[in-house]
């Protein structure tokens, strides 16, 4: 049984098309036979705290009996928890604004900590979060990958290598506000992608049997 943990960015919620592919990419694994056990966050509605010098400090072990740094601290534990005990981590991402939306980078100023997840040696950080896998579905209004208006892949990629995760494949829904025809194509072309993640998958896990 695999340990998913699922992470959806989009304040557009059910019409989010991120977050749509998702959930299309979880029922067909559950129609394939996979056998899941999925946490789900809606990043946009839990208000996430933002990273401050407070909360950087507290972070990193300084000593903040102010309930609400507590709380963010404790919060902080439980998403590392999640992510260390996960085997596949799964991100919904709009691109807004050329980047990602804030709640995801509230959640990665969370889990990115020195000593914890990650780790600083002579020459650069090194990763502490071992064994994950994860897979990105953004959806964009545009054109964007390739370019150096796409600041959301390199971004994602160097992030979660900072932590240790180095597996990481993109699947992409572009041009979804060009007419006539931008939504469908992005659809169509996600879907072929998924399809594609998927059965690497299958392989991998018949390769294991």
């Amino acid at each position: 049984m695999s340990q998913i943990l699922v992470l959806k960015s989009s304040f557009m919620q059910s019409q989010s098309m991120s977050n749509q592919l998702i959930d299309a990419y979880l029922q067909t694994r559950q129609q394939q036979g996979f056998e899941d056990q999925v946490i789900e966050h809606d990043l946009a509605a839990m208000h996430l705290p933002v990273l401050d010098l407070e909360l950087f400090q507290a972070l990193r072990g300084e000593v903040n009996e102010k309930p609400e740094i507590k709380r963010a601290v404790a919060l902080s534990d439980q998403f590392i928890q999640e992510l260390q005990h996960c085997d596949l981590l799964l991100i919904a991402v709009p691109m807004y604004n050329l980047n990602v939306p804030t709640q995801l980078k509230n959640w990665f100023d969370l889990i990115a900590r020195a000593r914890v997840t990650f780790q600083y040696t002579e020459t650069a950080p090194v990763g502490l979060i071992q064994g994950v896998k994860a897979a990105v579905f953004s959806s964009r209004g545009g054109i964007h990958q390739g370019l150096t208006t796409d600041a959301v892949t390199p971004y994602l990629t160097a992030v979660l290598g900072l932590v240790g995760i180095e597996d990481v494949d993109f699947i992409y829904a572009e041009g979804t506000d060009l007419q006539p025809q931008g939504k469908a194509k992005a659809v169509q072309s996600a879907l072929v992608q998924i399809d594609h993640y998927l059965k690497a998958q299958k392989s991998v896990q018949n390769a294991s049997i």
